[in-house]
Parts: structure tokens; sequence; C-alpha cells
């Protein structure tokens, strides 16, 4: 009798690839003309991304550069938390702050358990382990339904899909 086939839904960022777009992103933002003379930065502070400019406009394009830079090297812009977009005033100058998500938070590893066991195939088990889900099946064809199901889903995390066995 053939066993289970599974796979795991996880939520991890590469921080390499976020370092090396940041890196890319300041480097555009130091050459372009556009943000000569208005104390444009993107920097790491921490664990937080800081976007400073001398108004909220140049902050929210220095955010544009950087998203951009992320979508190249292949990260979700889902990965990054940035609050509600609103560049906070601090003495003369604008600031972003923007942090890392990683892991899955319980809310959407329950989602994500709700949407697979209402809307998947019969016979397929979820089960929540930490900030990761293992989703198991006798079939490996449920399994691929439900990782395009979760791809085309609303959840607001990155998700990977790992240990495919």
């Amino acid at each position: 009798m053939a066993s289970d086939s599974s796979f795991d839904v996880v939520s991890k960022v590469d921080r390499q690839e976020v370092d090396n777009a940041l890196n890319q992103a300041a480097k555009e933002i130091s050459q372009r003309y556009d943000f000569r003379n208005v104390g444009a930065s993107i920097a790491w502070s921490g664990e937080a991304i800081v976007m400073t400019a001398n108004t909220a406009e140049r902050v929210l394009a220095i955010l544009d550069v950087f998203q951009s830079k992320l979508i190249r090297r292949g990260v979700s812009l889902k990965a990054i938390d940035t609050g509600e977009d609103e560049p906070q005033p601090s003495g003369k100058e604008y600031r972003l702050a923007g942090t890392l998500k990683e892991g899955l938070s319980s809310e959407n590893a329950k989602k994500i358990t709700k949407l697979i066991r209402d809307e998947g195939p019969k016979g397929v088990k979820t089960q929540i382990t930490g900030d990761e889900v293992r989703v198991s099946s006798k079939k490996r064809d449920d399994l691929q339904v439900v990782i395009a199901m979760l791809k085309d889903a609303d959840i607001d995390a990155a998700l990977q899909f790992v240990n495919y066995r």
C-alpha cells in the first residue's frame, strides 16, 4: 500500500535577495536625477528597512523603486510590511519603515486549513505545526490541485511549498 504524499506550506524570505534588492535600490536612488538634493536614502536599521526623503512623495517613489527591485529578484511584496504606506514626518524629513514578515501567523494558518477543507479535494488532510502547515493526501494530483488553489487564494503572506514528497 502506498503511503501518503505531502508538502509543507511555509512563509520564508530569502534575506540575501532582499539585501541585494535594497543595495540595487540604494544605488539607483544615488544615481537618479529626480532624487538629487532631496536627502533620499534607503538602508537597513536593525531588522527594519528605513526609507527617508524630504517629501512624502519622494519616500513613496523610493518605495516604488525598492518594490520593483524586489519583484525582479523574485521576492513577493507580501513579505514586506510597510504599514499603511504613509510616510511619517520626522523633523525636516519623512520616513517609512518596512519590516520582513516571516512565518505563517496562526490566523493565516487557520485560514489556509479552512480553505483547503472547504474548497479542496476530499481526502486531503492538513496539520498546523508551528509556523507551517503540512498538507497530505493519498493522491499527488490532489496535492497539485491544493497548491494551485493556494496560489490563487487571497492570503496575506508570501507562500512557498516545500518538502514535496
